[in-house]
């Protein structure tokens, strides 16, 4: 059974909706500033004042400004819902309508939502609410404080009655539950599998963590957002976080087809592997086993493949570890530019979101720029630089690497 993709929403500081999200990329629209939600700096910092009068420099990304959801949701439903919610829905009305999943019984569409710890900036502004009024918190946070809610929010606005869940694995959550939907539509019980990645809401708790440990920057470009998120660049310090959820449908292609559902790309190839270390420390040897044993159950070679979306994240040891990964595969040869430069790191989310970033390019014929690539950490990669290129793509693989040693890999082949 070949497995297809036949719809994509996003939504993301760069914009909303497929035609907003592709044109920002291809123009290397981006938004990084210092964060200003409520509950995403120290309490003791204030937002307004400059990264360089603070002891510690702010946290910086990019930030979704508003949202636009369905007319038909009531506003009491939208006061008790999360911004990760609300993101989901968005993505989930953009591409329902897309892929036509109306015309579906309800039981035979599933839902998966990549990601887990979803919504802890919403969970630490609550607990900061009521700290002296516990007695008065609202009883929607008994659903609301678990991810599962997302799902109830979900299927309650939407048709969806066959299985649902969620799939938890750090940043590659996005992808590996892209990976779950195409095992559920190939074991029979869906035919179609709506999967989102979810929208993770960092509090300032996981922002402080996450800079702690190495994995979140930057203290170099502190005073300058717009030159801090630099994946592959010589002067990289850490990813730079930006908001996005993104969903995508998964059916077969017989299924597209007795529907006259146009597809955006056959998905020929996966893998999933674990290097098996609890640290943030990427596996030369495990990104090269997953990329490879993607390339060969798309019955391709590397030579084939024509391009490169990786994981990318800005990371000083996880860039390198990339590339030499990429080049023990024979991967050298293929285009390869960096969403996440744009965009920022969508943590849970960006699996997801580069697949759909892979997916409009090569509907579009075009590379989207790699922003702030001065310096690459190697010159025998064939680079998308500053500006956009014109490229008929054929074959594209998609990587996302998560904590806990987790590596996910995805072949996208043109019809």
């Amino acid at each position: 059974m070949d497995i297809c993709i036949t719809g994509v929403g996003i939504c993301s500081a760069i914009g909303q909706g497929k035609e907003a999200f592709l044109q920002a990329l291809l123009n290397g629209q981006h938004q990084f500033d210092y964060l200003k939600r409520p509950g995403r700096q120290l309490p003791e910092q204030a937002v307004n004042q400059s990264s360089a009068q603070s002891e510690m420099p702010l946290f910086m990304g990019a930030e979704i400004e508003s949202l636009q959801l369905p007319d038909n949701i009531g506003k009491g439903f939208l006061r008790t819902t999360s911004l990760s919610t609300q993101a989901a829905i968005a993505c989930l009305d953009e591409v329902w309508h897309e892929a036509a999943l109306h015309a579906v019984a309800a039981e035979r569409i599933g839902l998966i939502v990549g990601g887990s710890n979803l919504q802890q900036r919403e969970l630490v502004n609550i607990q900061d609410k009521f700290q002296t009024k516990k007695t008065f918190l609202r009883p929607t946070y008994a659903m609301a404080f678990m991810d599962t809610d997302i799902i109830g929010c979900c299927t309650e606005l939407y048709p969806v009655k066959g299985g649902v869940t969620t799939v938890g694995a750090a940043s590659a959550s996005g992808q590996v539950a892209i990976i779950q939907g195409i095992q559920l539509v190939l074991s029979g019980q869906l035919d179609c599998a709506v999967v989102i990645g979810g929208l993770m809401d960092l509090s300032y708790w996981e922002c402080q963590a996450l800079r702690s440990v190495g994995a979140m920057g930057s203290t170099v470009f502190a005073d300058n957002p717009s030159q801090a998120c630099r994946p592959f660049d010589t002067r990289h310090d850490g990813f730079i976080y930006g908001e996005a959820c993104g969903a995508v449908v998964i059916e077969s292609v017989a299924s597209a087809e007795a529907r006259q559902q146009a597809a955006y790309a056959r998905v020929s190839g996966w893998a999933t592997a674990m290097a098996g270390n609890r640290n943030p420390d990427p596996s030369e040897h495990t990104e090269k086993q997953v990329m490879l044993t993607a390339i060969e159950k798309a019955q391709l070679s590397a030579a084939a493949i024509d391009y490169i979306n990786p994981h990318g994240t800005g990371s000083p040891t996880g860039d390198a570890v990339e590339l030499s990964a990429l080049a023990g595969a024979d991967l050298n040869h293929a285009f390869i530019n960096a969403t996440k430069s744009i965009t920022g790191h969508g943590l849970t989310a960006a699996g997801c979101v580069e697949v759909i970033a892979t997916l409009l390019q090569m509907q579009a014929g075009q590379l989207h720029p790699t922003l702030n690539l001065e310096e690459p950490l190697s010159h025998s990669f064939h680079w998308v630089g500053e500006q956009p290129i014109n490229h008929h793509m054929q074959h594209a693989l998609t990587l996302s690497y998560g904590f806990g040693g987790i590596n996910s890999a995805l072949v996208l082949s043109r019809f």
